[in-house]
């Protein structure tokens, strides 16, 4: 009778156990499945050679337990400018967007965007901005997961007339990407315009502008070179202009993810993530320019001399810029001074 009693109450022990066991098995295995908005089409190198690569990776190291559905060309609604906070709110969970989309909102890091600061190649702009990040952006993104910053590799002019001289921006209406390189090309004596970037084709095409501020990646997505005929390099480092990305996580999200997938997604930021970005678009700089030559368009790279003249007629736009980050309690010329040391730092990455 004792036995039985005995082995009635561990079988009844174990009865009451299990549902625990269960409970801890399944958190252990957790499986995610998140959504990734962004404003590129699925043909753009922006996608189809970092963002779907990086999403595979971490699908694959996870074992299948942390999904990412990508979303191009603004499917999941809304506009480009809007991406950051759809992010924050947790209308999706992972958005790739450009801060300069909202100008004035994220004025630290535009200190990679001032006019001849940031280098030439897009993997040196990405690792430091990754260093100057870590110390400088936290205020600034602390309303999302920053899973990686990068910077693309050096803006050039595409237009519909040869650009070899300042005289000869004179009066161009030219699509800028972000509000300083907008206030560089207004010293330059540009019409400036702004527009996101899945506007320029139609803009292009209407005559409404005569061509665009873009990196060469960026050109075959939106037909630049089938638009127009002219290119212009802007030679060396520092370079004339570059934008800055953030691929950005709920915060939320983020924070409920089960250690072990966290830990996975943390291998796959940072750094290695930016690097990632940063090579993709280094790389299609070649493939694209070359491309653009054997189809027979035109492309100039302006002097040294006239280089010179450029840069100094941009710098009241960063004299500007250290007024404003001063008004909003910044310290330009420090936060100025730390973009500068870390892109020395990495300026001979590969």
């Amino acid at each position: 009778m004792s036995f039985d009693r005995r082995k009635f109450l561990t079988l009844a022990g174990s009865a009451v156990a299990a549902p625990a066991v269960l409970r801890a098995t399944r958190a252990n295995a957790q499986e995610v499945t998140l959504r990734m908005h962004h404003f590129l089409p699925p043909v753009a190198n922006g996608h189809s050679k970092f963002l779907k690569p990086w999403a595979d990776k971490v699908g694959a190291e996870s074992n299948g337990r942390i999904k990412i559905d990508i979303f191009p060309s603004m499917q999941l609604g809304g506009t480009p400018p809007q991406l950051y906070d759809q992010a924050r709110d947790g209308v999706v969970d992972i958005v790739w967007t450009l801060p300069g989309n909202t100008p004035g909102r994220f004025t630290g890091i535009e200190a990679f965007e001032l006019p001849f600061v940031a280098n030439k190649r897009a993997l040196v702009n990405s690792l430091a901005l990754t260093d100057y990040a870590s110390e400088h952006l936290k205020d600034e993104f602390k309303d999302i997961h920053p899973i990686c910053f990068w910077a693309h590799d050096h803006g050039l002019i595409h237009a519909n007339k040869a650009v070899k001289t300042m005289e000869d921006l004179k009066g161009l209406k030219l699509r800028f990407p972000t509000r300083l390189a907008g206030e560089a090309l207004r010293a330059l004596g540009v019409n400036a315009i702004g527009m996101p970037i899945p506007q320029v084709p139609e803009s292009l095409a209407q005559r409404v502008i005569d061509g665009c501020v873009v990196p060469w990646e960026v050109v075959p997505s939106i037909k630049v070179q089938e638009l127009v005929k002219y290119h212009t390099e802007i030679p060396g480092s520092p370079t004339f202009y570059v934008a800055t990305f953030v691929l950005a996580m709920n915060k939320a999200k983020y924070e409920g993810l089960a250690p072990d997938l966290k830990a996975i997604l943390d291998k796959n930021s940072g750094a290695a993530a930016s690097a990632m970005a940063g090579k993709v678009w280094d790389e299609q700089a070649i493939v694209v320019s070359e491309m653009v030559k054997k189809r027979g368009n035109s492309i100039t790279t302006i002097d040294e001399a006239e280089a010179a003249r450029w840069r100094k007629t941009t710098e009241p736009v960063i004299e500007g810029w250290i007024k404003t980050a001063k008004d909003k309690g910044l310290d330009g010329e420090k936060l100025l001074a730390a973009a500068r040391a870390a892109l020395t730092k990495h300026q001979n990455a590969a």
